[in-house]
């Protein structure tokens, strides 16, 4: 997982467009958009990540760092 990669989706994608993109990398395809990562399952979690770090921003009216701190803080305890 590489924060910047998830930075850069979150300033340049809707929540609509990486939804699409998702589906797209679960069945092995290409999105319309470059989404860094080593191989599909690191684009896929960039994904994930901006996902729910634009979910939060928009629940809970936060800037883009309180909602990494947060998406980070779950990825320590899901790993732990």
């Amino acid at each position: 997982m590489k924060i910047p990669a998830i930075k850069k989706l979150v300033e340049t994608q809707t929540i609509d467009s990486l939804r699409h993109a998702e589906e797209l990398l679960l069945e092995e395809q290409q999105p319309g958009f470059e989404v860094e990562g080593a191989d599909e399952g690191e684009q896929l979690t960039h994904v994930f990540g901006a996902i729910w770090i634009l979910n939060h921003m928009q629940d809970h009216g936060s800037d883009f760092k309180t909602a990494l701190r947060e998406f980070t803080q779950k990825v320590r305890v899901s790993i732990n």
